[in-house]
């Protein structure tokens, strides 16, 4: 059996005083999930309900992506998982989270990469941001701390991620949840996937497979095949890493439905091609 590294799971805890998850808070709201996101309200999910979950799978690695959102001090999350993973082995690597437009976020990122298993940032910034030189300035700081660029494509931006992926060519550069397509019709599907070519023009840039259940909530093997065939075909199999957005997406189905799908779906693919993509790249790209 393939051996799966997870490169996009999240762990929470209402409860830990120094962590605020404002998604998941009374009033939170998800585009994507709609009222299904009712259902993680009030929840926990931590290192050891994953291992417990993902015994079956063969998960040897896992990497974990901010799921702290509104926190004041984005280092404290980073601080709790880093002393999960002592203790259970699990995340091997962290996606933090910082503002990269704060004139601060350098000594921020100091901080972050004190912690062994940070590999990545993520920064869900607001306004203009991809050609604000406030945001660039702070970018280009993940090169100096060797960190992977964890990204979320909306719309009619993809030139400009793709001309930020080109600007700094020696940060890498991953698309989240195959570009988060937000329909599952033909038309859309022919949009998007121009869309995901134009990204895959910046040589640095890799596509994480993952998150297809927040649209298709009923998907099937067939309903994602084309999705996932399409990131594979575009990227190319060395280009390509392999993510559950777990818990999130347990809305819409097991998790060994989900990676058994991966499996079937790739079949086809050389066995280095399949392990590339289950495990090899994400080793490669996060050095874990």
């Amino acid at each position: 059996m393939l051996e799966l590294i997870d490169t996009h799971i999240h762990f929470w805890d209402l409860d830990e005083p120094n962590l605020r998850y404002s998604w998941l808070e009374p009033d939170g709201e998800d585009e994507l999930l709609g009222e299904r996101l009712e259902e993680l309200k009030g929840t926990k999910y931590l290192v050891d309900d994953f291992i417990a979950e993902t015994r079956k799978a063969s998960v040897s690695k896992a990497i974990h992506v901010q799921a702290a959102v509104g926190i004041d001090d984005p280092v404290k999350e980073t601080e709790w998982l880093q002393a999960a993973a002592d203790r259970t082995g699990f995340p091997q690597a962290i996606v933090a989270h910082s503002n990269l437009k704060d004139p601060r976020v350098e000594q921020e990122l100091q901080r972050h990469t004190q912690f062994a298993n940070v590999r990545g940032l993520r920064d869900f910034s607001e306004g203009d941001y991809l050609v604000d030189p406030a945001f660039h300035r702070g970018y280009a700081l993940l090169e100096q701390f060797n960190l992977v660029a964890s990204v979320a494509v909306f719309g009619q931006e993809v030139t400009r991620v793709r001309d930020l992926a080109r600007k700094f060519p020696g940060i890498p550069m991953v698309i989240d949840h195959c570009g988060e397509p937000a329909a599952r019709d033909e038309e859309y599907f022919r949009g998007w996937r121009q869309a995901m070519s134009t990204l895959a023009e910046a040589e640095n840039v890799l596509v994480k497979i993952s998150g297809l259940g927040m649209v298709d909530h009923d998907w099937t093997r067939e309903s994602i095949r084309p999705w996932v065939l399409a990131c594979i075909e575009t990227f190319g199999p060395g280009r390509c890493v392999l993510g559950t957005n777990w818990p999130v997406d347990k809305l819409f189905s097991t998790y060994d439905k989900l990676i058994d799908a991966y499996r079937e779906i790739i079949a086809d693919f050389s066995d280095d091609e399949q392990r590339a993509m289950f495990s090899r790249n994400a080793e490669k790209l996060y050095r874990i």
